[in-house]
């Protein structure tokens, strides 16, 4: 195997799209059909692809060839922070669930191996340090995570990452108290006009909902996009991304 940095920071290959655009195939901005659109999902995983192309002619492999799906298995097997999180993101999609059968960390809730496999996922991030992943970065791979199961989380946590990766992806970050307010208008009924919001400042820019509001809140600041912990030796402690 190639030699590695510890925790080679990841997403800083490919280009990302300049401005927020209408997806020409289902309509929506661009970004917000994935995993089912065909144009969304090449937008969203060209930020994590060129990162696993290197890879694999670091390794002397052509995509999609009989070696691909092993070296996938050999990143999800290997010590935590040898491969970038994209590369381990992407290694996640190329294996199956030996228990269910599907994409690794996709499965149905009580699949207890895709659990594990989502929880170990984000030690990555713990272990790591320095600016190997901006906080930009972490929201975007959330999302794409949830987005990926969404029928493992709450039906308002996914709404409101369909909302928000259409802006993620072109480097927009939204604050802790900004995230809340979308989740609360979601949970009132106000998806359809969160939709129509053609910029992020229209989107995040939103009033509190009088029953949501918090007195005892610090007020915006930057997001803290907090994640499972990795499970301890001997324990299985299931959890999932953050719901901010």
């Amino acid at each position: 195997m190639a030699d590695h940095q510890p925790f080679p920071p990841g997403a800083r290959r490919g280009e990302r799209p300049a401005a927020v655009s209408a997806c020409p195939s289902c309509g929506d901005l661009a970004g917000r059909g994935y995993p089912e659109c065909r144009f969304c999902v090449e937008l969203v995983d060209q930020v994590w692809l060129p990162d696993w192309h290197a890879l694999l002619a670091a390794e002397q492999l052509s995509e999609g060839g009989s070696g691909e799906r092993e070296l996938a298995e050999l990143v999800l097997e290997d010590e935590v922070g040898r491969y970038s999180w994209t590369c381990t993101d992407w290694a996640m999609t190329l294996v199956t669930c030996s228990q269910c059968g599907v994409e690794s960390a996709t499965g149905a809730l009580d699949c207890l191996r895709c659990a594990m496999a989502e929880a170990a996922r984000w030690s990555w991030h713990h272990s790591g340090a320095g600016d190997v992943i901006t906080p930009a970065e972490h929201a975007l791979r959330v999302a794409r995570a949830v987005l990926r199961a969404p029928h493992r989380s709450r039906d308002v946590v996914a709404s409101t990452w369909r909302l928000l990766i259409p802006f993620l992806l072109v480097g927009e970050v939204a604050t802790v108290g900004q995230v809340q307010r979308l989740r609360a208008h979601v949970l009132a009924g106000h998806y359809s006009d969160l939709a129509a919001c053609a910029t992020h400042v229209q989107l995040v820019g939103l009033p509190e909902i009088y029953w949501r509001r918090d007195e005892s809140a610090r007020g915006d600041h930057q997001v803290r996009l907090d994640h499972p912990r990795a499970p301890r030796a001997g324990v299985v402690e299931v959890q999932v991304p953050t719901e901010a």
